[in-house]
């Protein structure tokens, strides 16, 4: 199976897509993981639905739609809390590099690498549109683009992990709120330290579960889970940067000790309750 074949001109249109979005991380570097992430999700959830309006059915209109309502959470997110908090703009500044002294050559690298990383975690969804495509051009009846419960599956588990997120966020916010110097254990925080990187990685387990029915080829498997597994990895570093952070602030509070040691950090139930010695977690 050729590259036409495997990932189709869909593929280049969704890079293309990405790429033009996420080029706000030229105007600051950290826009290329988060403003840039998030937007571009979004815009590549609406190029689908107009590329492939042809072949659309139920779940993967309801997919992209939900793609779009991702990125603009996420992305309108990252940008109010980065206009309006001071204290996260700080952070931010410690934690991660701004770029000024990185070489562009670097950064044209990370800018297409980002873009890369962002097509192959919605690629779930374009394989299945592009096996509709190729099913309605050939004639042929194929259950290949359609409604599968398997597709259903995945839809499910997409909004789950928005709902999760987006509570999550909002519980936080509520917390700092009322007590700025706390750290939050209220509500979800009271089964994970980081519902909300919980909340992203069942968003796209259920993207990648999505299209486990209608993978043609090694090399669309490979794509899909490449994607799919670095997301993960980025999601386990991010727990572990915040695990960092909260050490720092919070680290010699009677209360914060108790709450570590018995709330996993990020998955539910597994007693996995720091990642803070794993440096080759980056996120």
């Amino acid at each position: 199976m050729n590259f036409s074949q495997t990932f189709g001109t869909g593929f280049l249109i969704l890079l293309l897509v990405a790429l033009i979005v996420s080029s706000v991380g030229f105007y600051k570097y950290v826009y290329f993981i988060s403003l840039g992430y998030g937007f571009s999700i979004a815009a590549m959830g609406v190029t689908m639905l107009i590329m492939y309006r042809g072949v659309l059915d139920v779940s993967t209109v309801l997919m992209c739609l939900l793609f779009l309502a991702y990125g603009c959470r996420l992305g309108g997110y990252l940008l109010l809390r980065e206009i309006k908090s001071a204290a996260y703009r700080n952070a931010m500044k410690r934690e991660i590099k701004d770029g000024t002294s990185m070489k562009m050559v670097a950064k044209f690298s990370i800018w297409i690498s980002c873009a890369l990383l962002y097509v192959l975690q919605v690629s779930p969804v374009l394989f299945r549109l592009m096996a509709a495509e190729l099913a309605q051009a050939d004639a042929v009846e194929t259950t290949a683009g359609a409604s599968d419960p398997i597709a259903i599956v995945g839809v499910i588990i997409m909004a789950l992990g928005i709902l999760l997120e987006s509570a999550a966020d909002a519980q936080k916010s509520k917390a700092k709120k009322a007590n700025p110097n706390r750290f939050c254990d209220t509500g979800l925080y009271r089964i994970v330290r980081c519902p909300n990187y919980l909340g992203e990685v069942l968003f796209w387990t259920g993207v990648f579960v999505s299209g486990v029915t209608i993978y043609a080829g090694a090399w669309q498997w490979i794509g899909a889970a490449f994607g799919y597994i670095c997301i993960v990895y980025i999601m386990f570093g991010g727990a572990r940067r915040l695990e960092l952070r909260q050490n720092r602030n919070y680290g010699q509070d009677p209360e914060y000790q108790a709450y570590v040691k018995k709330t996993p950090i990020l998955l539910p139930l597994v007693p996995l309750y720091s990642v803070a010695k794993y440096k080759w977690l980056v996120g």
